[in-house]
């Protein structure tokens, strides 16, 4: 089964969030409708980012090495020519 990391990015106070899950879609739907207690009160979001990995597990690994220093400004430098 997949896994995914992925980032938001909330147009209401102008900041990201990032996640894992095994269902994308499923997830991000979750979001928009209000349904995460984390974004809930940041709607609206939109993904700006994502990577697919074969399994959950490493997503989930490489969201928290994402969330670490090392990770912020390495995932800084991917995104800087993206958005």
């Amino acid at each position: 089964m997949a896994g995914y990391f992925y980032l938001l990015f909330s147009f209401k106070d102008k900041k990201t969030y990032s996640g894992s899950t095994d269902d994308l879609t499923r997830r991000f739907d979750q979001h928009k409708k209000g349904k995460v207690d984390s974004t809930k009160n940041r709607l609206p979001v939109k993904i700006i980012y994502f990577e697919e990995y074969k399994t959950l597990e490493e997503a989930r690994y490489i969201e928290k090495y994402y969330k670490s220093c090392a990770g912020r400004k390495k995932l800084k430098e991917k995104l800087k020519n993206k958005i």
